[in-house]
């Protein structure tokens, strides 16, 4: 059983079907009900871990054969939606209302997703660090975001007996530089703190447009450079072919 991050949201049961367990916002395997991986599987990984200089959530989702066109659509809606967060700009002052740039996309084909978009994460404390979150729970009205903050930014999409997807990159809020400071309040964006690529294939490239296929050229370009002094030739040949430029 799974309940998700928002008060509203249903509670999810795995009944043992594989399709099913694909669907689970926050699915944990039990011997009873759990399922084997096939090359025609979406999968999830949210995976973290603690350091001695912090805590890492990184969620990517792939595709082991060949995703459907309506897979790859989902996908891409969630991907513009995790760009769009990513690049936002906002006032200082700004809380959780932050949420709505993650979902119009899935919103403009009448999806959504049932959990937070973002929550903060501690320093030798807990991966769900308060008081701020990107959510739509009471509580993310009161804290607005501030420099220096750690928050996820993890947009996704659930199709209930069928497939999930989640992508989460931690960012850090920082001081932004606009052109103009409107009612000097001094305005916000986010930093990049997580490295992991995207899978390609799972992109519907024709719905990206061009600023976000720069945009995941670059991230995929600072993947390279910030990864490789810790891969081996193997593993670097991999992270090179996963990071090829796209085009439309």
């Amino acid at each position: 059983m799974c309940i998700g991050e928002d008060p509203s949201l249903e509670i999810w049961i795995a009944d043992g079907n594989h399709e099913a367990n694909r669907a689970i916002i926050h699915y944990a395997p039990d011997a009873e009900t759990c399922s084997e991986l096939d090359a025609d599987s979406i999968y999830l990984f949210d995976s973290g871990a603690q350091y001695q200089d912090g805590i890492t959530d990184i969620t990517r989702t792939v595709h082991f054969g060949k995703p459907s066109a309506h897979e790859k659509a989902c996908y891409t809606a969630v991907l513009k939606g995790h760009i769009a967060l990513n690049t936002a700009r906002f006032p200082n002052g700004t809380n959780g209302i932050l949420k709505t740039c993650s979902r119009v996309p899935l919103w403009k084909d009448g999806l959504d997703y049932r959990h937070g978009t973002g929550h903060g994460i501690g320093s030798y404390l807990n991966i769900h660090e308060g008081p701020h979150q990107i959510s739509f729970r009471l509580q993310a009205k009161n804290v607005p975001l501030q420099a220096s903050m750690t928050v996820t930014d993890e947009p996704g999409y659930y199709e209930d007996g069928n497939f999930g997807i989640r992508l989460e990159n931690v960012l850090i809020v920082k001081e932004a530089d606009t052109k103009f400071n409107f009612g000097d309040k001094s305005y916000l964006s986010f930093e990049h703190i997580t490295w992991a690529p995207y899978q390609k294939k799972l992109m519907d490239l024709k719905l990206l447009t061009p600023e976000e296929i720069e945009w995941v050229n670059a991230y995929h370009a600072r993947c390279r450079e910030v990864l490789e002094p810790f891969l081996d030739e193997t593993e670097m040949a991999w992270l090179k072919k996963a990071t090829e430029p796209i085009s439309a």
